[in-house]
């Protein structure tokens, strides 16, 4: 009988610990009344009315108490008491001994003395402490010409390039048309020299007239009437009148120092016949040097006329006679051209 009133007992626990675990659905459905409580089934327009009387009238709290007191740590990062006194008393004491040393110093007469005898370094006068070197005169020029004793005239071209060392002298007729070593032609002229510019392709002097390729009468290879390799009527591996290289026959230039000669005597030139019966008129271009007693030498025509007007105009002109020009106080030889008009009245 004991036995039977364990088994009878057994159906009478909760149905709903053994049966939800095998009913999916059921477990959902409580899973699902659980979450819709009470409250989230409330009515909106009730729930809005409420939050606006507790924001008219908010519910009073009761009044919280504090059951804990704060308690009062010995800082680990800042100065104690003590050394803060210490550290405020050291720099106020910094401070004034800066501003009496200031006062002191300023107010000393040995210290304003010594102010008053330095010396500014904003633009500074270094004048006195700049080597004077001798100004640097003009470099008289020299000269050079040559030639292959050709009857005709040196013929009209550009000048070769300057150089300090000449090797192959410019010719304007080749005088060995396959040579066995080719080089370029130069002439011994600074590189700062301004050289007249012809454009034209073949070598010569560039204050030649045109004519047929020539060499010129001079001699010692070369292009002009003179000697040495050059160009020109001078004696030497350079252009122009005079000797020894470089340009301009000994003769300054007008500018940089160097006065212009002045006209004190000029004889009117004639007029060829020729160009006279032509009734021909124009103008001759002459290149001059006035010597330091003021006399024209080394003439010869950077632009001629013809028909005789340009040997009417140098005798005319070797007869004109100059005041030199002068350069630091002294007289110089200048070289400079004149315009001689041919008119007929």
């Amino acid at each position: 009988m004991s036995v039977n009133t364990v088994n009878s007992s057994a159906p009478t626990q909760n149905p709903e610990s053994k049966a939800a675990p095998a009913d999916p659905v059921a477990l959902a459905d409580l899973h699902l009344q659980r979450l819709l409580v009470a409250e989230t089934q409330e009515p909106w327009i009730k729930s809005f009315i409420a939050r606006i009387q507790e924001l008219i009238h908010p519910p009073q709290l009761p009044p919280l108490e504090v059951t804990s007191k704060p308690v009062a740590v010995k800082s680990i990062w800042g100065l104690t008491s003590g050394q803060e006194s210490r550290a405020g008393t050291l720099s106020l004491a910094i401070h004034i001994t800066a501003v009496a040393l200031m006062v002191a110093l300023s107010t000393s007469k040995t210290v304003q003395d010594k102010v008053k005898e330095t010396v500014t370094l904003i633009a500074p006068d270094i004048a006195p402490y700049i080597p004077k070197n001798p100004p640097k005169q003009q470099a008289m020029g020299g000269g050079g010409g040559g030639g292959d004793r050709s009857l005709t005239p040196p013929s009209k071209g550009k000048l070769p390039r300057p150089a300090p060392r000449q090797f192959v002298p410019p010719t304007a007729v080749p005088l060995n048309e396959n040579p066995k070593l080719i080089m370029e032609p130069t002439l011994v002229i600074q590189p700062e020299v301004q050289l007249p510019q012809v454009n034209m392709p073949n070598f010569g002097d560039p204050l030649a007239n045109i004519g047929p390729p020539s060499n010129g009468p001079g001699s010692g290879a070369g292009i002009g009437r003179g000697s040495g390799g050059g160009v020109g009527s001078g004696r030497g591996a350079g252009f122009g009148p005079g000797e020894g290289g470089g340009v301009g026959g000994g003769a300054y230039r007008i500018g940089g120092g160097v006065s212009a000669p002045t006209l004190v005597y000029k004889v009117e030139p004639e007029y060829s016949e020729e160009a006279r019966k032509a009734k021909f008129q124009g103008t001759v271009v002459l290149y001059v040097v006035v010597d330091e007693k003021g006399f024209p030498r080394d003439l010869r025509v950077l632009r001629p006329l013809g028909l005789g007007l340009d040997e009417k105009a140098i005798e005319a002109v070797s007869k004109w006679r100059f005041r030199p020009g002068y350069k630091d106080g002294k007289p110089v030889p200048v070289a400079a051209t004149i315009e001689v008009n041919f008119r007929l009245l």
